[in-house]
């Protein structure tokens, strides 16, 4: 069954590790992903601590690894928190991602919504297969 991130996008609030002034939004994100995990398609689901606790590691042409610190620029194109769902069909996560409570109450704020690649409890080998497959499908869309 195909799997999909609702990856909440970072705003300037949650890049400063500010939480919103809204004291119902836990109660309704947690009555939501408690929605999710009774209907059987919660996977997983977190709060990402800001860009400036993290670090990245980027890899030049030669495959050579160089660690870079938080915080990152540009908080529109970071990732604040993800929910992670296995449902039927694209036009479910649809559904279930129109329900999303607003992340950030207030403000102007994003979620994406992405299939997942592969499969879960694959052998490494039919997994491989999968994402072959599926990055082939992409070029060929491209």
């Amino acid at each position: 069954m195909p799997r999909y991130m609702i990856q909440v996008r970072a705003t300037a609030m949650s890049e400063a590790g500010d939480f919103p002034d809204d004291p119902t939004l836990v109660q309704r994100m947690m009555a939501f992903h408690d929605e999710m995990a009774k209907a059987g398609v919660l996977l997983d689901g977190a709060g990402l601590q800001p860009s400036s606790q993290g670090f990245r590691v980027q890899y030049d042409a030669a495959g050579q690894a160089r660690v870079i610190d938080g915080p990152f620029a540009e908080a529109k194109e970071l990732i604040a928190g993800y929910t992670l769902i296995e449902v039927p069909s694209h036009d479910e996560a649809l559904a279930w991602a129109q329900r999303f409570p607003a992340p950030f109450p207030g403000q102007p704020c994003c979620i994406e919504v992405r299939p997942l690649m592969g499969g879960i409890d694959l052998p490494p080998e039919d997994a491989e297969r999968i994402i072959r497959e599926q990055l082939a499908a992409i070029k060929q869309g491209a």
